[in-house]
């Protein structure tokens, strides 16, 4: 058995209601839920929330919210993994030993793609990995990265790198914040994602977006409309 977990608190400081919000005529929340059933990965789709008007809607877009989320998992400081280990246990608690593989994907992802998905699934199971999560690289090299020191002058974190040429410089890459797959026993026993453990998909750059403040949330719009995506939302809405 597979499982999606969509975790969607309802105490979204910097946007309130993030995570049902309509963002390019849908609700938030809804890309991601139509991205899992699409992907045809998943045998059950849960989300896990606070929050009653979530899990109504949740519901209604043909997702399961067979729990509400304790209050001690619900706070701004809580971890992803404790808040899917608990939903495992809370939808699985008979039934652990039949569990394949369980995909955390976050309700503030409209840019998730069922292919990709798709594509960790297999790549989880193909290398034994521990989890399986959406990553894409770095637009400029890491190498070079600079701080303004207190005194506002600029220094180099790695000054080593200064006369590099860029092309010669290792690629770098970073978590895309859409999804995680990983085996049962990882997410129940805590192991850390970004590990030797772990695997990535690579995702395109103009594919990702972090939604968290909003300037965040009008540049994603931005995006998602320049691709064409909100067609295909008014097209299968």
């Amino acid at each position: 058995m597979r499982l999606a977990i969509i975790p969607a608190r309802g105490g979204s400081k910097r946007i309130p209601r993030k995570n049902i919000k309509e963002f390019c005529g849908k609700p938030m929340i809804a890309y991601s839920i139509e991205a899992a059933k699409k992907s045809g990965c998943f045998d059950k789709i849960i989300v896990s929330t606070d929050d009653e008007e979530i899990a109504a809607l949740a519901r209604t877009l043909g997702a399961e919210v067979p729990f509400m989320r304790p209050k001690e998992l619900s706070d701004d400081h809580t971890a992803t993994i404790p808040v899917i280990a608990h939903a495992i246990r809370e939808t699985c608690h008979k039934e652990l030993s039949q569990l394949d593989a369980i995909c955390c994907i976050y309700a503030t992802a409209p840019f998730v793609q069922a292919m990709f998905i798709k594509e960790a699934y297999e790549k989880l199971k193909l290398t034994k990995a521990s989890y399986a999560f959406s990553a894409t690289s770095f637009p400029f090299p890491i190498q070079r990265a600079i701080r303004l020191t207190k005194e506002d002058r600029v220094e180099m974190f790695s000054p080593e790198n200064f006369n590099t040429r860029s092309q010669d410089l290792e690629d770098a890459y970073h978590d895309a914040g859409q999804f995680y797959w990983g085996t049962p026993e990882a997410w129940l026993e805590g192991k850390i994602i970004f590990a030797p453990h772990s695997t990535a998909v690579l995702l395109p750059r103009h594919l990702v977006q972090d939604i968290d403040t909003p300037e965040d949330w009008m540049r994603a719009e931005f995006m998602f409309k320049a691709l064409g995506l909100h067609e295909n939302t008014h097209k299968s809405g």
